[in-house]
């Protein structure tokens, strides 16, 4: 990998919408830079979601992760945008990515466009955070099949374990078949609310089967991080002191936490 060979690349991932996947690729990636940490987002969601939170418009996303995957003249570096956040760039996303599934099918070595174009990048990064659609399709798979972790948010609520173990299913198949070094990352539960009994049943019954690959920090149901991607800001650019920003940047301390334990037992 090409300048990138120390670098994390965290795929956030879950085929169910509306568990906070897009809300933790962005405060993620922008807790890293925030920390000084030479960040890359990209946005590989047909919603562009991550784009819209991250203060990118429409007519600003010329060349985007599309041109990226479809395109073998488009390098890393030319479809990297600046973002208003210093050490994080971000790769943007259009609704013209949800073609992308049937323009790969054919193509030899369609899991790997994504790994082939980060493998070429002239840039180095500390951390790639790469947000993924709602589905298990072909775009998932590349980012999958690149990334070293997954991160699985998952909403505290009655049917969140429904579907958690088929997409673990799929990442085993992945590292099995595709990419030996993917690991679940961890688990992290979103919208918490700890005075509602399902929160506690849903945590209890995670924490009891998947154990430490729950992470510790969990992210609140919370008002400001639901507002802050209306104003293109991540929330803990848009209110740093709100709890669910205080949480991100708690989570992004765990992770390094776990990076730099995974580092030392690799040295």
């Amino acid at each position: 990998m090409s300048g990138n060979f120390n670098c994390q690349i965290i795929a956030i991932t879950n085929q169910k919408g509306g568990v906070g996947k897009t809300t933790t690729a962005v405060n993620l990636a922008t807790s890293f830079a925030a920390v000084g940490k030479k960040t890359l987002l990209i946005d590989l969601d047909p919603q562009g979601n991550a784009s819209t939170g991250l203060g990118i418009p429409l007519e600003d996303r010329d060349l985007t992760s599309y041109d990226l995957i479809i395109n073998e003249e488009v390098s890393l570096k030319e479809a990297e945008k600046s973002t208003a956040i210093p050490n994080l760039t971000l790769v943007t996303s259009t609704v013209d990515l949800s073609a992308v599934d049937v323009e790969l099918a054919t193509l030899e070595n369609r899991e790997f466009v994504l790994k082939n174009k980060i493998d070429k990048a002239e840039t180095s990064y500390d951390y790639i955070i790469i947000d993924c659609p709602p589905s298990l399709g072909l775009l998932t798979i590349n980012a999958l099949t690149v990334a070293r972790g997954a991160i699985v948010p998952l909403q505290c609520e009655f049917f969140a374990l429904e579907g958690l173990a088929h997409l673990l299913n799929t990442i085993d198949l992945v590292q099995k078949n595709l990419n030996p070094d993917l690991d679940v990352f961890g688990v992290l539960l979103t919208m918490y609310d700890k005075r509602n009994n399902i929160t506690s049943e849903v945590e209890e019954d995670v924490r009891t089967h998947l154990g430490d690959k729950v992470f510790n920090t969990t992210i609140p149901r919370n008002v400001r991080i639901s507002e802050a991607p209306s104003h293109g800001k991540p929330a803990i650019i848009y209110d740093m002191k709100c709890p669910g920003s205080q949480a991100y940047l708690m989570l992004a301390r765990e992770i390094l936490q776990r990076n730099n334990v995974e580092l030392k037992k690799s040295a």
